[in-house]
């Protein structure tokens, strides 16, 4: 008789996470991006589409730090803007930040 958990019979087999599921940002490293995101979410009344060079902008500064998996902009919906910031400025605004203790200058 067992307690508080199956028996020997039955073994659990741990599987990998869906996808789309990814780390979250403990270190803030494209928080900029994503409050940038969510604020024109907000001013555009939650409509996505005035907003995808946004989203892009996020999901480029996450591939490039490793919180989520590269993968081709059609395959996420955003394979029509072209607008991305140049990677570039997105390492030079967290350089700013790091060197002002997180706050930008």
């Amino acid at each position: 008789m067992s307690f508080g958990r199956p028996g020997a019979a039955t073994l659990l087999n741990p599987t990998p996470p869906d996808r789309g599921s990814f780390p979250l940002d403990h270190e803030g490293e494209c928080k900029e991006m994503m409050k940038t995101y969510l604020k024109c979410l907000k001013s555009n009344g939650n409509k996505g589409t005035a907003c995808r060079t946004g989203a892009k902008a996020y999901l480029e500064c996450r591939m490039q730090r490793g919180l989520m998996d590269r993968d081709e902009w059609k395959n996420l919906g955003l394979g029509g803007v072209d607008d991305t910031p140049s990677t570039s400025a997105i390492d030079s605004d967290n350089k700013s930040s790091s060197k002002s203790g997180g706050q930008k200058t």
